[in-house]
Formats: C-alpha cells, sequence, structure tokens
C-alpha cells in the first residue's frame, strides 16, 4: 500500500511567480523511511508543507493515507504527525505540559499511546519541569518529535529534523526513527546531509524544485559508472581543477574537502597517468588514488547533467 502519493506536483510564489516546484512526483510505501535529500532553497519545505496541507499547489495532485490533500484535510491532519523545521512548541510551557497539551488536542493522552514515545521520552524526562524555551538543541528535537507521535500518525514528516544539532544528537535521534520504522510508522525526513541520506529506504535528490533522482543511497551510487579518483598536490586548489580540467578524457572535477573528486570517462585511466599529467604542468607531491563514488558524488553528476 502506499502511504504517499505525489504526482506532477508544482508551485510557484510570488507576483513574479517564482518556482519553486515544478513536476514533483514520486510514491512512498507504507512503513517506509523515505528521505528528501537537498540544499536549502531546493523545495523540500514546499512537498512537506503542501502534503500536510497547510500550502495549495498550483497543479498536479496528491494523497496521503488515501486521503485527498485538498478534498480530505481534516482527514489528513488528523493521521499525520510533522515536526517543522524550526522549533515551534509553546516556549513558556515545560516539557510536561506541552506533550499533554498535544495529546489533548488529538483527543488522545500520553499515557495511551507512551509506547510510541517511551524509548525517545525517558532521555528528557528528568527534565519534564524545565521550559521548552530553555533547552537545548539535542533535547528540543526530542520533545518535538515526542509530541508529533503523541497522536499515533500514520505518516510522520520531518523537515530538517537534525539542523543545528551537535552529531552525538544526529547519531541518536536516526537511531530513534530505526526504531520507530519498526512500528509500521511510514517515515518522511528531509535533510542536507548527505551522509543521512544512506540511511533511509529510498531517497529522492531533489535540486530548484526538480527530482533529478528516486531510488535506493545503494543503487544511486552504483548508477556512478565513470571512474573516479582523488588527486591533491601542492598548488592551490584552483591551479589544480584548472590542470585538471585540461585533460582530455576528463568529464567532471570539484573539490571535496582537501581533494579534488576528479572522473573520466576512460575506464582503462590509471592513477600513475593522471600523476604523469599533472607532473607535466609543472606540479609537484601529486597524490592520486581511485575511490569509490558517494551519494554527494552521484548527486554533482546529477546537476551536472541537468544544469550545465
Amino acid at each position: 500500500m502506499k502511504s504517499v502519493i505525489v504526482d506532477n506536483i508544482s508551485k510557484s510564489y510570488g507576483k513574479e511567480k517564482t518556482p519553486a516546484l515544478k513536476d514533483v512526483s514520486f510514491e512512498v510505501s507504507e512503513g517506509e523511511l523515505f528521505g528528501l535529500i537537498g540544499a536549502d532553497g531546493a523545495g523540500k519545505t514546499s512537498i512537506f508543507r503542501i502534503l500536510t496541507t497547510l500550502l495549495l499547489p498550483d497543479n498536479g495532485s496528491a494523497s496521503v493515507n488515501g486521503y485527498n490533500i485538498l478534498k480530505d484535510y481534516k482527514q489528513i491532519r488528523n493521521t499525520v504527525g510533522y515536526m517543522p523545521g524550526k522549533f515551534s512548541l509553546y516556549q513558556d510551557l515545560t516539557i510536561e505540559e506541552n506533550l499533554r497539551f498535544f495529546a489533548t488536542i488529538f483527543n488522545t493522552t500520553v499515557e495511551e499511546n507512551y509506547h510510541l514515545i517511551e524509548d525517545i521520552f525517558v532521555q528528557i524526562e528528568k527534565f519534564k519541569k524545565r521550559r521548552a524555551g530553555n533547552l537545548s538543541g539535542g533535547m528540543k528535537q526530542k520533545l518535538a518529535l515526542c509530541c508529533a507521535l503523541i497522536h499515533k500518525p500514520a505518516v510522520l514528516f520531518l523537515d530538517e529534523p537534525t539542523t543545528g544539532v551537535d552529531p552525538v544528537s544526529r547519531k541518536e535521534f536516526w537511531e530513534m526513527l530505526k526504531r520507530l520504522k519498526e512500528q509500521k510508522i511510514t517515515i518522511i525526513v528531509s535533510t542536507p546531509y548527505m551522509d543521512e541520506a544512506k540511511l533511509c529506504d529510498r531517497i529522492a535528490l531533489i535540486e530548484a524544485g526538480k527530482a533529478l533522482s528516486i531510488d535506493t543511497p545503494e543503487n544511486i551510487v552504483n548508477s556512478y559508472q565513470d571512474s573516479l579518483y582523488a588527486v591533491k598536490g601542492n598548488d592551490s586548489m584552483y591551479e589544480l581543477l584548472r590542470n585538471l580540467s585540461e585533460h582530455p578524457s576528463i568529464t567532471s572535477c570539484y573539490s571535496f574537502g582537501e581533494y579534488a573528486h576528479v572522473s573520466f570517462n576512460n575506464s582503462d585511466i590509471i592513477e600513475e597517468e593522471i600523476k604523469r599529467f599533472l607532473e607535466g604542468k609543472k606540479m609537484k607531491e601529486v597524490e592520486v588514488f581511485k575511490i569509490p563514488a558517494t551519494i554527494e558524488d552521484s548527486f554533482i553528476k546529477l546537476l551536472s547533467k541537468n544544469y550545465l
């Protein structure tokens, strides 16, 4: 069964009709952990707001749990959980008061659905009398997730839940999502962090309002067919990239930390050949080794194919 179906959704903003989404389509199966991966401004939040009935699309259609986003918005709001990117709980209420408030407005109780949040709540329970505005980023994140879950939603929407959170809290958060998935809750999460993409069952790579690729993280990485190398020299990154761009077999080169990632359309090319080429350009201390592609590399390749 498909929990979420998005069919050619488009959305523009302002008098100038600046496009935010361009014919986006995807489906999410029941119990799936699905990721929307892309940078700020890619269109992820617009998708979430449309699916949670907070925003109307210009074109296209979508359904959540079999309910149409236009006709059945009341049913959708009662059966989904939404955690927006910005902390939006009542900061003058305590942890306990926020949780009971959200349970009440959905005509349930904390006790009735405590099993859904127990693993999360025990981590913040000793601070339950503390006001939400005085919590750390990681604790705010856990409280927001508890409030989004307390009415036992069928689909959980998490909009960049780990942005600005420390690495330890990020790791803990994804471990929580894995446990929630075991309870058959469909989870759609957006993130700009490529390392989080591999933690999803499937992902959609989003850029400038378009879905560039929708597949499992493994299949997206495996679709990278060119030979890929990490290259470093003693010159500046600018000089390194400029020299690499002159190689006759090159398909792309870009900085990736202290190395340049370089791909070639010739699968027979070897490290020594690249090294000799750069040394012929008067570069010294050249370091070259073949590497497997990452999701970032696959994303950059898709961008170059679609926009460059």
